[in-house]
Formats: C-alpha cells, sequence, structure tokens
C-alpha cells in the first residue's frame, strides 16, 4: 500500500515502513563512525523502540559490538493497516543487526507487567546468562501496578499554582498563550506511579534476584531538566515529581545491588512524548535554530554515543552534584541559554519560522514516523505486514 502521514494533534497516526528503516540506518552510520573499544556487551533496553531507547540500542550494538534485548510495547501491522513506528524501527534494528552479526532480540508486550519481566529474565538466561548494562527508556502515559491490578494514569501538569506562558501549536504553527491548572495531590501521586522510579526497582530486583546481572553492571534511567521556562510545566510540575522519585530509585538500586544505578539528564529532542508537553516545542524550536548555529546540535544517537563514549565508559564519568550524568551540558551554557532567552519573547506566529527553526522540528516529528526521509519514494507501495526478524 501506499503510506502517507496522518496527523492528529501531537501524534503520527501511521508510519512508513522504508522510512523508519532509513532512518534506522542514518542512526547506525553514527554509531558505527564513534566506534570504540571497550563498552556494554550484553545489554538490555527497556524502552527499546523510539527516541533516546532506541537510540542507545543502537549506539551499544553499532558502537560496541553488543548483544541486545529490546523490550516494547509496540503495534504491528493489522488488516492491512501500517504498524507502528516503534514496530517498524524495531524490525529495522533487529534485520541489520543481523546482518552484522549481532545478537538482537526483541519483546513486546506491557514492560509494568511481571509476565514480560519473567519473560525477559528468561531470555536473558537461556540466551546470554547476564546482562551488564540495562536502559530504562519507559514513557508511558498509564501503569497497571502488578500486584494490586490498579491502573494510574500520569498527567503533564504545573503544580501548586495555574502556570501560563507561551506555546506553539505544532499543526497550525501558530504561538498563543496557554494557561494550565495545577494538578491535584492525587494527580501527582498517579504520575509518579507512571513514571517514578517505581517500575525501573522492580526491574532490578528481578533480575538481580535472578542473578541475571552480571557483577559491577550499570544501569541508566532518562531525565531531563531544562531552562526555567520549562520548569513549572516539567522540572517543577508533576513529571518533575516522577522524575525526582526516579533519582531516589537510582540511589535505591545502587545500595541494594552490585550495580551502579545512575540517572542521566539528556538534552532536549523531539519525541512522542516531548511533542506532547505545553511550552516545549517552542523551546525546541528556538532552541535548534540557536543550537545549529553554534554546530553543538544533538540529536537522540549523538546523544546516546557521547552518554556511552564519554560517560559511561569513557576514562571519567563526572557527575553534578546530585549525582546525575549531564549529556544536556551542551545545551544549557551560558551563552546557548541566554540566545534562547532573548528570542523567547519575541517570537510570533508571523516570524516563527525567522527565529525558530519551527521547519527543522517538523522535519524531526515527521521523521519519528519514518516520513521525510531522503531517498525514500513515498509513493511507492511497500509491505506494510513485516514480522521482528527475532521472531519470524
Amino acid at each position: 500500500m501506499i503510506v502517507k502521514p496522518r496527523i492528529r494533534g501531537f501524534v503520527c497516526v501511521t508510519a512508513h515502513p522504508v522510512g523508519c528503516e532509513a532512518r534506522v540506518a542514518k542512526e547506525i552510520e553514527i554509531a558505527r563512525a564513534a566506534k570504540m573499544e571497550g563498552g556494554p556487551k550484553k545489554v538490555l533496553v527497556i524502552g527499546a523502540s523510539t527516541g533516546y531507547g532506541l537510540s542507545s540500542r543502537i549506539a551499544a550494538a553499532f558502537s560496541h559490538d553488543a548483544a541486545t534485548l529490546g523490550v516494547f510495547f509496540e503495534r504491528p501491522s493489522q488488516n492491512g493497516k501500517p504498524a507502528s513506528a516503534g514496530w517498524y524501527n524495531s524490525v529495522a534494528f533487529e534485520k541489520a543487526a543481523h546482518e552484522a552479526g549481532l545478537y538482537a532480540k526483541s519483546i513486546n508486550g506491557d514492560a509494568f507487567s511481571n509476565e514480560i519481566k519473567e519473560e525477559t529474565i528468561k531470555r536473558i538466561k537461556e540466551d546470554l546468562g547476564q546482562v551488564d548494562l540495562v536502559i530504562y527508556s519507559l514513557a508511558s502515559p498509564r501503569r497497571t501496578d502488578p500486584e494490586t491490578g490498579e491502573t494510574y494514569k500520569s498527567c503533564l501538569k504545573p503544580t501548586g499554582e495555574t502556570y501560563t506562558n507561551r506555546t506553539l501549536d505544532t499543526d497550525k504553527g501558530e504561538v498563543s498563550e496557554v494557561s494550565i491548572e495545577p494538578a491535584t495531590q492525587e494527580e501527582i501521586d498517579q504520575t509518579i506511579k507512571v513514571m517514578g522510579g517505581e517500575d525501573w526497582e522492580l526491574w532490578m530486583k528481578a533480575l538481580a534476584e535472578a542473578d541475571a546481572l552480571a557483577p559491577g553492571a550499570k544501569s541508566v534511567a532518562y531525565s531531563y531538566i531544562g531552562p526555567e521556562i520549562t520548569w513549572p510545566v516539567y522540572t517543577n510540575g508533576t513529571i518533575g515529581a516522577a522524575k525526582k522519585d526516579v533519582e531516589r530509585a537510582a540511589e535505591a538500586i545502587t545500595n541494594a545491588y552490585d550495580c551502579q544505578a545512575l540517572v542521566s539528564v539528556n538534552k532536549a529532542v523531539v519525541t512522542q512524548a516531548s511533542s506532547a508537553i505545553p511550552v516545549v516545542p517552542l523551546y525546541i524550536s528556538i532552541l535548534f535554530k540557536v543550537m545549529k548555529a553554534k554546530g553543538k546540535h544533538e540529536d537522540c544517537i549523538e546523544q546516546a554515543v557521547r552518554l556511552f563514549n564519554d560517560r559511561l565508559y569513557g576514562e571519567d564519568l563526572p557527575l553534578d552534584e546530585e549525582g546525575r550524568i549531564r549529556i544536556d551540558d551542551w545545551e544549557m551554557e551560558a551563552d546557548v541559554q541566554g540566545e534562547v532567552a532573548e528570542i523567547w519573547p519575541t517570537v510570533t506566529s508571523e516570524n516563527l519560522r525567522e527565529l525558530s527553526d519551527f521547519e527543522g522540528y517538523q522535519e524531526n516529528f515527521l521523521q519519528l514516523f519514518g516520513f521525510g526521509l531522503p531517498g525514500v519514494d513515498y509513493d511507492a507501495d511497500v509491505d506494510v505486514d513485516l514480522p521482528l526478524p527475532s521472531q519470524s
């Protein structure tokens, strides 16, 4: 069938299999160019199909020749309809990894469930024995507690008081003002249950008790801080409360097991998750323009490569005062943030494309779903029913 983008709000409901393969191939090329000795050899990536999780899997495999096991919850093709982008990304990754002679298998299901944890551990024990790196990169709007069966929902809200600031309607390309009512305590608590560190702890406990963690293993969960203009809706909002709980979990995991658990604070990039946060798309559009002009722009794959090569497996592992890895360092440099702050109050719907890189934002967004990749014929008939190589 011929697949075209169909966008609803901040989500594209179609994905292009050939385009997703081209995007994965582009990331693999970047990872291969940064190949180095050492690094992880047997890697579990929880949330492995898009964004930072996918790029982490690619960096582990193609910069370090690591065997990778990916866990995700994606939609395969059904009744002739395209699969989700994450499914096609994973198909493309497995295909490329197998062609390179690398171990790569995937488990599709609810990573919050006990059943998927058990299935993953069984696969590790049978195929790998133990893993020496666990990447935790889940982003989900809801989570069902595996013990109680209760389902919790996360939300993107400030805490304490109503937050009003500028935002960007990415569909219409319009800059406007948005006001967001503060979260209730129940909404804060539910967001922590979904996006906090509890499930990361459960994964590490299950892996450790099954002797599936190699001695001295590492584990990393991802976070974001950003500039003060986004703090009310992120760092000081419901998601920020959940991320603070992730930091708590990192310390608890490190103290409980023979494993160094760390939080990596990453750069702002275009992902399905970031597109849903009010204010953030406008900030990212301005940030991209500033960082590209300075030659410091990075996407997920460059960030993942730098995390592995310069931090986790480099000669030194610098941490901030809170014990976190900071690969948002270039984003947060004073000159970068100073220019963003100057542009921020002056952007309007009329000068948006002049003062920001909104075109780059849109391009990145479409490429998340396999559209807008150079060299792909989007008028060609493509097969949308693609199985995971490791399961076919």
